[in-house]
Formats: C-alpha cells, sequence, structure tokens
C-alpha cells in the first residue's frame, strides 16, 4: 500500500475532500502526508516603478496563504492521529512543483481534487490536475 502520500492544497472546497481521501488512504495503509501549496511568483512587468505592490509585501502575503493552507493539511492529519510534512514551494508551473516534491519527499502517491472545467473554461485557465496526470511516474488520485 502507499507510505507516503502528497496532497496537494489550493484552500478550495474541492481540496478539502481530497484531503479527506488522502488521510484516509494514509489512516489504511499505516502511511504519513506530505501537504504541499505552491505560491505564484511575482509579477515582475518591464516598467517594474509601476507595480501595485512592492515584491517583499507580496511574497510576505503568498508566504502567508501558502503556510496557512499547509498548517491546515498538518492539523486536520494530525487530529486523525497522522504525521504530516508541509511544504510551500513557488513555482510558475503548479503542477511541476507538485512532482518535484512528491520526488523530494520520497512519495508514493499523489492525491489532489479536479475542479471539473470543462469546454472552454478547462481549455483557458488549464487544468494542473491534468498536467500532474500526463506527467507523474507516480499514481496519481483524483478526487471529484
Amino acid at each position: 500500500m502507499y507510505t507516503r502520500i502528497l496532497v496537494a492544497t489550493d484552500g478550495s472546497d474541492i481540496t478539502y475532500k481530497a484531503i479527506q481521501a488522502a488521510i484516509g488512504l494514509a489512516r489504511m495503509s499505516g502511511g504519513s502526508l506530505v501537504a504541499v501549496s505552491v505560491k505564484e511568483p511575482f509579477p515582475y512587468s518591464a516598467i517594474s516603478e509601476m507595480q501595485p505592490v512592492p515584491p517583499q509585501e507580496f511574497y510576505d502575503a503568498q508566504e502567508r496563504i501558502a503556510a496557512q493552507r499547509v498548517n491546515g493539511v498538518i492539523s486536520v492529519a494530525e487530529a486523525a492521529g497522522l504525521k504530516c510534512e508541509g511544504y510551500t514551494v513557488e513555482a510558475i508551473h503548479p503542477w511541476e512543483a507538485i512532482l518535484d516534491q512528491a520526488k523530494a519527499s520520497g512519495c508514493d502517491l499523489i492525491v489532489m481534487a479536479s475542479h471539473g472545467r470543462r469546454g472552454v473554461a478547462a481549455l483557458l485557465l488549464g487544468s494542473e490536475t491534468s498536467r500532474v496526470l500526463t506527467h507523474s511516474e507516480l499514481p496519481v488520485l483524483v478526487v471529484k
């Protein structure tokens, strides 16, 4: 069974379902969790003097939000009697950061939520989950 399960969180309601699924699997298999939340990089522009938010303020806000998400997973996991490590990582492409963290943490399963976008919305917004599915060498459980 699975011994180290990575669960990616973006703070959404559907992600909470994925967290619950990961906790259930970890409890059944005696495994542990790795929680990850991906932060956006600072949106630099050619006119850097005209940035609406200073870079450090942006980084601090991104870290605060990501840490809050990860700490939420850790709290829920610990309440269920599981060990859980948490990471916040910055990346242009969240799917790459998720795969990199899974590899670095020695995970053997990735659990993610699917927001269920279809049609043009899926095409325009993309799907980090579908990219993880496409590029992962590990099994991926998608929760809807």
